[in-house]
């Protein structure tokens, strides 16, 4: 289900919080498209924190610490990163207006990015919004190999550590999959989200 935002509009941040919070995210049909849809999915995908999968050829390259692995230094950097077009993908659903409330959001503290570094390049990360004891997960990128899956490694290092109970993926791909993610009925998913948003964790100590 999907309703239009009105084109041109700033989408105010308490309104995008309270959309997560009844299990509601915007989406774009292009970059280039003012207009944002409200999506609220009938199946939706998480990523379970007890049953996350890194297969073992990734726990190796974790290791070698390939990569400088920082948080919400270039926030900006990340969401831009993502919305760039690359082979297999000539659009994507992040336009002026998400971009402007997401880093809005994590200016206020709402949004992280976990970035990959090499010799001071911005290699490859993910963005999210934390609300109670949720991470949303919007989006990653990579332009070196292993780059984003060594990020969500991090990623859900962080919320097992520090009190998050749901990782939420919006759908599933075979890419997520493959590190353990499923979907759910959507009025599972919304009993889920409420006994997230009961509490609250913290993403920095």
């Amino acid at each position: 289900m999907a309703r239009p935002f009105a084109p041109g509009h700033r989408i105010p941040t308490d309104l995008l919080l309270k959309a997560y919070a009844s299990g509601v995210f915007p989406m774009a049909e292009s970059s280039d498209d003012p207009e944002v849809f409200w999506v609220r999915p009938e199946a939706r995908g998480i990523l379970p924190l007890d049953a996350f999968h890194v297969s073992k050829s990734l726990r190796r390259t974790v290791r070698r610490h390939p990569f400088d692995i920082r948080v919400d230094t270039d926030f900006a950097g990340v969401i831009d990163a993502c919305a760039e077009t690359r082979a297999g993908r000539h659009s994507t659903w992040i336009n002026a207006p998400i971009r402007e409330a997401y880093v809005e959001l994590n200016r206020i503290g709402h949004a992280h990015s976990v970035e990959a570094w090499r010799e001071e390049k911005l290699v490859g990360g993910l963005y999210g919004v934390t609300l109670g004891r949720a991470f949303f997960g919007e989006s990653m990128f990579s332009r070196e190999t292993d780059a984003s899956k060594v990020c969500l490694v991090h990623l859900v290092e962080r919320l097992r550590a520090r009190g998050f109970v749901l990782l939420d993926t919006q759908f599933t791909t075979e890419h997520l999959k493959s590190f353990g993610a499923i979907d759910v009925p959507r009025r599972k998913y919304e009993t889920m989200l409420e006994e997230a948003l009961r509490g609250a964790a913290r993403f920095y100590p």
